[in-house]
């Protein structure tokens, strides 16, 4: 994998944890963040459709090796829900 390939893929993952992040109304961060929850969600996505023997429906190949662009979406707004039922919430008066 080249240094443009993993650019690219963490890109594409950023961007599929920021989709992630707005599906499930919650940020749990800032960029950074953001890539990595696109390759957890790729990871629980592919994890839950393998249990669920659903089809990878939109795979795009990066450097050589497949990464699967709506379980990402799905599996990090997924990730997104579950951290924030325990995350904490600030409570502000004025």
């Amino acid at each position: 994998m080249t240094i443009w390939e993993l650019l690219i893929l963490l890109l594409v993952a950023g961007v599929c944890g920021s989709l992630g992040e707005a599906i499930a109304g919650y940020s749990a961060g800032g960029c950074l963040v953001s890539v990595a929850l696109g390759f957890i969600g790729a990871l629980l996505g592919r994890w839950l459709a393998g249990l669920l023997g659903l089809p990878e429906l939109f795979t795009i190949s990066i450097g050589g090796q497949p990464f699967p662009i709506l379980w990402s979406i799905i599996g990090s707004a997924l990730f997104v829900a579950f951290i924030s039922l325990f995350s904490y919430r600030r409570r502000y008066r004025v």
